[in-house]
């Protein structure tokens, strides 16, 4: 999910800085129509988030189908697989250049484009080779966009003068529930192919009409120019919090292997160990993510309620449970509710990961925290994959539950620094 350039780390978590507070009483001094105006670039990036998670949802949901099409052991599909991270990944920092020169809209227009028009395209190929090379081109939209939307947002979110950010990530989620139960649900009516092209063309369409109200909506002022003094602050911020900051993103790190391993490999395991349906397998991801979206829109409100670091302590614990519990299970209305634990539990360990670690550390806090991240879910669906060939896939997820606990008690030791 996107990372980059979403906390501002100058004060901490619990206090808004001075600068959250200027440009609140700035955005009360704008006129209702300025506002107004704002308010459709930010229904026009909403959409933009939302169809980015019902694309990637649409995919994951199907790719049993796609496993069986190009005869893929578990390791092979994990090598196939990991050429959606390792796409992504290599197209972040061009992207990233590529918003600074152009603007961050016209950016996310293009990369959702390239997102559309990738998605039907494994459901073309007949070798695991063939479906690494497209999934590479898969992975280059999917991470350009969520750069892109992610700088897109930041700066409403500066504009605007109030915390939205969250708003367009719930978008995603339901983006992802939207993808995840149509495609379970027309499984047995729609081929892979005939359901990958169909989620391509609404991709289309929606880009189309969101894309114009976007770029037709008054232009952000990019963010991230810092001054030298908040820049120094930043600095000297990342120097003396280089511990708490590394802890932290090893627990961003733990977080999400345990989500990248989800989402490639659920409906797998429910098809192949616990005899699921097809519907009943896409069932399972619906489940994880409905539960990760609730845990989200939950998420402020419990931290503020309990603290971050109990939130972190409970969420890691019920999401190592959860796993065990769905990786286990012999029944499938069991492995579901594993699932429903696990997406609870993870929804909020990378989100606080992540801003605590702009909060001690400033923007290199947040490159490392979000870093680590990144590789967490970039080695988890292949690694899963190699333990699933040595060993069998339920052992392998348990590897979930491992780093699920890790998470949870790395913040006790946060908290000593």
């Amino acid at each position: 999910m996107p990372l980059r350039n979403k906390i501002r780390p100058h004060a901490p978590a619990d206090r808004p800085s001075p600068q959250s507070r200027s440009i609140g009483a700035r955005s009360r001094t704008l006129p209702a129509s300025t506002l107004s105006s704002w308010g459709g670039a930010r229904l026009a990036l909403t959409a933009f988030f939302a169809v980015d998670g019902l694309l990637f949802a649409a995919w994951v949901v199907r790719i049993p189908d796609i496993r069986n099409q190009v005869s893929a052991s578990h390791g092979a599909l994990g090598l196939a697989l990991l050429c959606v991270s390792a796409g992504a990944v290599a197209t972040m920092p061009l992207v990233s250049r590529l918003c600074l020169r152009y603007g961050s809209r016209p950016i996310t227009v293009a990369s959702l484009v390239l997102l559309a028009v990738s998605v039907p395209l494994p459901a073309h190929t007949h070798s695991v080779p063939a479906l690494g090379g497209v999934l590479l081109l898969f992975g280059a939209g999917y991470g350009g966009a969520n750069v892109a939307m992610n700088s897109a947002a930041v700066e409403i979110v500066s504009e605007l003068g109030r915390p939205v950010m969250p708003s367009f990530h719930a978008g995603y989620s339901l983006g992802g529930l939207l993808g995840a139960g149509a495609g379970g649900l027309l499984a047995g009516t729609l081929t892979a192919a005939q359901w990958l092209a169909v989620a391509g063309l609404l991709g289309l369409v929606v880009t189309a009409l969101a894309g114009a109200a976007l770029l037709r909506s008054p232009a952000a002022r990019p963010v991230g120019t810092a001054s030298t003094t908040a820049a120094s602050s930043g600095r000297a911020g990342a120097g003396a919090g280089r511990v708490l900051v590394l802890l932290l993103g090893l627990t961003a790190f733990c977080t999400a292997y345990g989500e990248g391993a989800i989402a490639d490999w659920t409906t797998v395991h429910l098809t192949d160990d616990v005899q699921a349906g097809a519907q009943a397998a896409a069932a399972g991801y619906v489940a994880y993510a409905l539960a990760m979206t609730t845990g989200r829109i939950g998420g402020t409100w419990l931290s503020v309620r309990l603290g971050q670091n109990r939130v972190m302590l409970l969420g890691g614990f019920t999401a190592s449970a959860g796993m065990l519990l769905a990786a286990l299970a012999p029944l499938v209305p069991l492995a579901l509710a594993g699932f429903v634990l696990v997406g609870l539990g993870l929804a909020n360990l990378f989100p606080l990961a992540i801003a605590r670690a702009g909060a001690a550390g400033g923007p290199r806090g947040v490159a490392l925290a979000s870093t680590l991240g990144y590789g967490g879910m970039l080695i988890g669906p292949p690694v899963i994959g190699f333990l699933a060939d040595a060993t069998s896939l339920p052992l392998a997820l348990t590897t979930v539950a491992v780093a699920a606990a890790v998470a949870a008690l790395l913040p006790l030791a946060v908290r000593r620094h």
